[in-house]
């Protein structure tokens, strides 16, 4: 893949924790790939005027209904470059990773865009025993130690 062909973009992403130690993932898929489902932290791209952290907190927001002050987030305590495809197009794009810790959250999606309610179709809160065992895929697949190192 050429540069010319390569979407590049900036992320924040929320590690959020609940009392039992678990994070919160979103199973989603690439809508040309259906079938091939996946794991990921919530958040999103940077809007413009935005830095990761206040990036973060929107998407927090935007995709479990839990509203919390940038100030509640610390770190970044992960970032990383990933490439992948979806959509039929292809994205480089940086995360910052950010830790948020709640007692306990019921995840309200009514803040979804039309193509997360297509390409996402489950939550679930994780340990980190549980992300190292599993043969699920998993974004990042290192997510496990850095739910660790972040605790």
């Amino acid at each position: 893949m050429s540069s010319a062909e390569v979407v590049d973009r900036l992320a924040g992403r929320v590690l959020l924790v609940n009392a039992e130690d678990r994070v919160l993932l979103f199973r989603g898929c690439d809508p040309a790939l259906p079938d091939d489902k996946y794991w990921f932290t919530p958040g999103g791209g940077i809007d413009e005027g935005e830095d990761a952290r206040a990036a973060a907190v929107r998407e927090l927001f935007e995709e479990t209904g839990l509203r919390l002050p940038a100030e509640e987030l610390a770190g970044p305590v992960f970032e990383e470059v990933a490439e992948f495809a979806f959509d039929g197009l292809a994205y480089r794009q940086r995360h910052w990773f950010f830790l948020a810790r709640v007692e306990s959250w019921v995840v309200d999606t009514a803040g979804f865009e039309p193509i997360e309610r297509t390409t996402m179709d489950e939550h679930r809160w994780w340990s980190a025993a549980e992300l190292a065992g599993t043969a699920e895929v998993i974004y990042p697949p290192e997510l496990s130690r850095i739910l660790r190192e972040a605790l």
